[in-house]
């Protein structure tokens, strides 16, 4: 029996520096007036999807940092958002720079259900880039510098209707990301993503960042009998740019629904939740199949060593 859940998910094309917060919720809002036009009943927002992918810049000043952060959520530059998607009765993932009243800074994205209350929260784990100055560089990835790692882990929310988890940007590229969340029964993974179109570290050819990025999302939805919503921030904020490539995927691991643009843009797909139980029955039956006394490694080493003798 098909279990369906409306689903749609919102890219947002570039945000610049001299882009107004208010300006910016009002293009989130365009966009879940069209989800709520498609009769969506969630729809998944962009990582820091109220600001400037701002860990690209090198700053001293601490005011000019902050700016960029949400004190509490929501507060008075998004709760325009929340009002509108209670009214409409549509839930939403939304992810943005947080700095706690301990003074912590995260980088966070939230669940809010169709009532709008926030349901979820998640800090995001796997951060890249580095937190050192490079002058050298065309431009700086300072995920390090500018968040703590997440202290709460990858959870699952019962939520719409289905058993939902959520991730931040980086966090798809690693396979223990999902399996964390399909272990807990996760039948839905949203994310948000903010990715430089090219890699500061090495010169890795450009095509390489999108097909990785489907390919993350692919092999994982099908491995862990999920289906994965994931929404960009793209195209070239202020001269820099960054890839699009927003897609739904099933648990087969085909998409099912991308992007066509580096704007903001709304794709939709009326997804059955109902298609991953036979591959959680069947193919990846974790209590059947699964040998975790021959993973310790995964646990016990953060890098590589030596072979096992």
């Amino acid at each position: 029996m098909k279990r369906l859940l409306p689903l749609s998910v919102a890219q947002l094309g570039p945000i610049h520096l001299a882009d107004s917060k208010a300006a910016v919720v009002e293009r989130l809002i365009e966009l879940l007036k069209e989800a709520h036009s498609r009769n969506s009943h969630f729809v998944v927002f962009p990582e820091l999807a109220l600001t400037t992918f701002f860990p690209r810049y090198w700053m001293t000043d601490q005011a000019e940092i902050d700016r960029f952060y949400e004190r509490s959520m929501p507060n008075k530059d998004v709760q325009p958002l929340f009002d509108l998607a209670k009214q409409y009765g549509i839930g939403f993932y939304l992810g943005y720079a947080e700095i706690t009243p301990e003074g912590e800074r995260f980088n966070t994205s939230i669940i809010v259900d169709r009532s709008g209350t926030i349901v979820g929260r998640y800090r995001k784990i796997h951060l890249p880039g580095h937190s050192d100055h490079k002058p050298a560089a065309p431009f700086q990835h300072l995920e390090k510098k500018y968040f703590q790692v997440g202290n709460e882990g990858f959870k699952v929310w019962e939520t719409m209707g289905t058993k939902m988890g959520m991730c931040i940007c980086n966090d798809r590229r690693w396979p223990e990301t999902y399996r964390v969340m399909s272990l807990q029964s996760a039948e839905i993974v949203v994310l948000g993503y903010n990715t430089p179109s090219h890699n500061i570290h090495w010169p890795e050819p450009t095509h390489l960042r999108m097909f990785h990025h489907l390919l993350s999302l692919q092999s994982n939805a099908y491995q862990n009998a999920l289906w994965i919503g994931a929404a960009a921030k793209c195209g070239s904020e202020d001269g820099f740019h960054m890839i699009a490539g927003s897609a739904i995927v099933s648990p087969t691991g085909e998409i099912v629904a991308q992007s066509a643009s580096e704007e903001d843009e709304l794709i939709f797909h009326n997804v059955d939740l109902a298609i991953g139980d036979n591959f959680r029955e069947h193919v990846f039956n974790f209590a059947k199949h699964r040998r975790p006394e021959h993973y310790k490694l995964i646990i016990e080493r953060i890098g590589a060593d030596e072979p096992i003798k």
